[in-house]
């Protein structure tokens, strides 16, 4: 697939976006997406660890960490953690089993977990079962009762009674 913005290149930068209910996709190269101000995730956490280490340390711990030479390789693919730090990509699947240790600090840090529990778990349900019981009932005024209707018509595809409603709810806006 080509870059939606340049059209030369290959598209190696997949960015999917939601603003005020409004959904935007891109497949841009790397050079365009930075352009645009979407930058690699990973960029400067390659050795920050093993910096700061040192930095505390000196080089009383120099030989203990690992020469660029040695790194520890993905048997599947050939990709270090270094190439994954540097373009934001895992080389395959198994990647995430070789690096686990390094890579799963930055998920937890990026997404605050690192297991999918998607909408239906039992905690958004109790957050949402929290939220509902902390709702006052009040009586639905004529107006949020037609809109109400409207969705309804719309949801089961009744387009006349639709267009009825929503001219009802224009006039009463109307006064």
């Amino acid at each position: 697939m080509k870059c939606q913005k340049c059209q030369k290149n290959n598209a190696d930068t997949h960015i999917k976006r939601v603003i005020n209910g409004q959904f935007e996709e891109y497949h841009l190269c790397s050079e365009c997406a930075k352009e645009m101000g979407y930058s690699n995730v990973f960029e400067g956490f390659s050795n920050s660890f093993a910096d700061d280490f040192n930095s505390l340390f000196g080089s009383f711990f120099e030989n203990a960490l690992p020469a660029r030479t040695q790194a520890t390789r993905c048997e599947t693919c050939g990709s270090t953690y270094n190439d994954i730090t540097r373009t934001g990509m895992m080389g395959c699947a198994d990647c995430y089993k070789v690096f686990e240790d390094r890579i799963m600090p930055t998920i937890r840090r990026i997404h605050g977990n690192t297991t999918h529990c998607g909408k239906n778990s039992p905690s958004s349900k109790a957050r949402v079962f929290e939220k509902e019981e902390k709702k006052e009932e009040k009586p639905k005024s004529e107006l949020e009762v037609l809109k109400d209707k409207l969705a309804e018509a719309i949801e089961n595809q009744e387009f006349e009674q639709a267009a009825e409603l929503r001219d009802k709810i224009k006039e009463m806006e109307g006064e």
